[in-house]
Formats: C-alpha cells, sequence, structure tokens
C-alpha cells in the first residue's frame, strides 16, 4: 500500500510545473474586481505588465503588483532566470471563504452582508530567443497592418468629401439656372394670357377703394346739369 503512494507521488512530483509562481492568499477583495486588473496584464512582459499596474487606479492593482514582484523573485533566486525575459502566463482569482454580517433594518428584520475574499495566483514563463524575435516580428506586422488600414479610412473619407462638396456645387448652379430662368419669364410675359390682371380692361379695383354706382354719378349729373340752366336764366334776366 505504501508502495503505490510513493510512486504516485514521484510521479506528481515528475508531472509538476516547473514555472515560477507566487500566490496571495485570503484578500479581502472580491474575485470579479481582481479579474479586471489580471485581465490587463495577461501575456505581457514582466516590465510592461508593472508599469500597468503602478499607473492602474484600481483598488487591487497594488495586490496583484506584489504578487507579480514575488513571482518573478522566485524565478530570479531559486531559477536563475532573468526579468527581462519573463512574462505572465497564467493569472486568476478564485473564491475565498466569506465573512458574513448582518446589518439592522426597520421594523426589526436584518440584511445579510457578505464581505467577500479571494485568492490570488500568478504564473510567470520564461521566453526563448526564437520566440522573442517571432513576438518582435509579429509586432511589427500588426502595426504595419494598423497603419495601412488608417491610411486607406483616411483616403477614403478625404474622396467621400470631396464627392460631396463636388454634389453641393452641382446643385447649387443648378438651382441657379432654374432661377434665372424663373425671373426671366417673370419679367417678359409671352402670351396675353401670361399679363398680369391689371393690364386687362375688367381688371378687379384694390382692396380699399370705394365702388361708385351708376345711381349717384346721374344725380351728381342732374344737378350739375340744373345749375347750368339756373345760371344762364340770371343772366338773361
Amino acid at each position: 500500500m505504501s508502495r503505490g503512494i510513493k510512486e504516485r507521488t514521484e510521479r506528481k512530483k515528475a508531472n509538476r510545473d516547473k514555472r515560477p509562481y507566487a500566490i496571495a492568499r485570503y484578500i479581502r477583495i472580491p474575485n470579479s474586481k481582481v479579474k479586471f486588473v489580471l485581465d490587463l496584464i495577461r501575456g505581457k512582459g514582466y516590465e510592461d505588465a508593472v508599469n500597468i499596474l503602478k499607473n492602474l487606479n484600481k483598488s487591487a492593482s497594488p495586490v496583484v503588483l506584489k504578487v507579480l514582484n514575488s513571482a518573478a523573485a522566485n524565478a530570479e533566486n531559486n531559477l536563475a532566470m532573468s526579468k527581462d525575459n519573463l512574462f505572465v502566463a497564467e493569472c486568476y482569482a478564485t473564491n475565498a471563504p466569506q465573512m458574513k454580517r448582518m446589518m439592522p433594518r426597520a421594523r426589526g428584520r436584518a440584511d445579510r452582508i457578505l464581505k467577500r475574499s479571494c485568492h490570488i495566483a500568478i504564473r510567470l514563463d520564461e521566453v526563448k530567443v526564437g520566440q522573442k524575435d517571432v513576438n518582435k516580428a509579429a509586432g511589427k506586422t500588426v502595426a504595419q497592418k494598423a497603419a495601412t488600414t488608417t491610411t486607406k479610412a483616411a483616403t477614403a473619407t478625404k474622396t467621400t468629401a470631396t464627392e460631396t462638396t463636388t454634389a453641393k456645387t452641382t446643385t447649387k448652379t443648378a438651382t441657379a439656372k432654374t432661377t434665372g430662368t424663373k425671373t426671366a419669364a417673370k419679367a417678359i410675359p409671352s402670351t396675353a394670357a401670361e399679363k398680369p390682371v391689371a393690364d386687362k380692361p375688367n381688371a378687379v379695383k384694390p382692396l380699399g377703394t370705394k365702388a361708385v354706382s351708376t345711381k349717384t354719378t346721374a344725380a351728381k349729373k342732374a344737378t350739375t346739369s340744373a345749375t347750368k340752366t339756373a345760371a344762364a336764366k340770371k343772366e338773361a334776366k
């Protein structure tokens, strides 16, 4: 029985992951908040990850930075690795025991408060020389692709802007031509039907003028003729 246990332990030691790592246990921060920070440094180099954590305004960044530095120290002291060739291979946060507390509420009731905690683990690995060159080449190709896409987008926007300006100028010229033809047609009427109403003989009088009836005009004529005859009789006498 003891023989099988020894073989099993030896097998576990042989298959154990030999990469440097560090673990921080019972950290009083929820794992959901720590995961936002770990996602930013996963796959980054050691120096890049340290710079990110120093400039990050999160409550979990100082704790993650301590774990990262301890993992790098383990790699440097125990496995004789250089920090310049290290990168973050794995990083994760798992749930830890929760502290349960109560909050008194109205009418004798109480609400539960869960003070969560987590375990933070970071595992580093050493970048090989060939892999480093490949990563640099891949980064260059990605940067070149991004630059080409940006230049293409800029040229496309420029062409669209020129097309819109030309379309606007053409529409302006067309509207100017149509307005010129309309004004010319209004200035010089071609037919009698197009002439204004004022030129016609039976034109309607504008508002504000009183219509004079035929009866008043006849009465005025009769009075003027009567005054003339009376004046002529006086002169004859």
